[in-house]
């Protein structure tokens, strides 16, 4: 990525050309390693002169809290504070992040150029396979959303959630989405019966639709009682009732015991196979600036686990 250094690296090679040629007519060794330096010297030019111009990021359009295309999630905040670190303009290619995301923005070439449509990712799993990631930045957890003053105040241990309602509040009405982790704790519960579950779309055909949002909305409304959500969508979305309904999240820890019980993930960032001097670039960016991270994170009412 970045500007293509070609002259620097067609001068390096002539000049490698001739320290090999004067090695057979008896150059000393003091100059054929004073040269080596001279080329090692332009090497690194022209790795300084692949400068960012453009910080092109891969965003979706509609998924707050993480980033939307009127630039009002963390992730354009993260975005901006990185363009303005490296002295670049910011731009964005827009894709709902659901099958094809990786296809259609990090991978994308744009027609013979060599270049792609975006080269970051800001927010994925650290263990995604489909790009190199960067060390994790945060990590956050799902969690047990319930709103207070419905009877279930007296709960703080999400891993008493069924022996809980089963004694205090039997009739509770829980959400869960269709995919992800949230269905597997629910079902550790005993809670996927129809007397107690309220089943909500992971993926819904609109991609301007956000299940966590309608679970917190539909607890605030009296719909649902309690729900499992993604950390940091029920953070954001439970901080819009601030003043109005106060909201409690309880992280939900892994089960030791099973590995599939995993509830608890580490976030990175994410670039382009092969691209190790931009990614070590993201990296740099990320140390640099944790603690300008942690409070964009806080700011939007992220869980942090630490």
């Amino acid at each position: 990525m970045g500007v293509r250094t070609t002259n620097f690296m067609e001068y390096g090679y002539k000049l490698t050309e001739r320290i090999m040629i004067r090695q057979h007519i008896g150059i000393s060794m003091k100059q054929i390693l004073l040269s080596a330096v001279l080329l090692a010297g332009f090497f690194n030019m022209a790795n300084a002169a692949e400068k960012v111009e453009t910080l092109k990021v891969c965003a979706d359009p509609f998924m707050l809290p993480f980033s939307n295309n009127e630039e009002n999630g963390y992730e354009n905040r993260i975005a901006e504070l990185f363009a303005e670190k490296l002295g670049a303009d910011l731009q964005y290619t827009w894709f709902p992040q659901r099958l094809g995301f990786i296809r259609n923005t990090l991978k994308k070439e744009e027609g013979t150029s060599g270049k792609y449509a975006c080269d970051l990712v800001i927010t994925v799993p650290s263990s995604f396979e489909l790009a190199a990631t960067t060390k994790p930045y945060y990590t956050t957890s799902y969690v047990l959303v319930y709103k207070k003053g419905i009877g279930l105040d007296d709960l703080t241990d999400p891993q008493m959630f069924s022996e809980f309602v089963k004694e205090h509040k039997p009739g509770v009405k829980f959400g869960v989405s269709d995919r992800g982790p949230g269905q597997l704790w629910a079902m550790n519960q005993g809670m996927m019966s129809s007397e107690h579950m309220v089943p909500y779309q992971g993926q819904p055909g609109d991609a301007k639709v956000h299940p966590g949002q309608r679970m917190i909305e539909d607890i605030a409304a009296g719909k649902i009682d309690a729900a499992v959500i993604w950390g940091p969508t029920a953070g954001y979305y439970a901080k819009q009732y601030k003043g109005q309904q106060e909201f409690v999240l309880l992280p939900i820890p892994d089960d030791k015991s099973n590995r599939e019980m995993k509830y608890t993930y580490s976030i990175s960032m994410a670039v382009r196979y092969g691209e190790k001097e931009w990614k070590e670039t993201i990296n740099k960016l990320i140390d640099e600036n944790s603690e300008a991270i942690d409070k964009i994170l806080t700011d939007y009412g992220i869980p942090l686990v630490k």
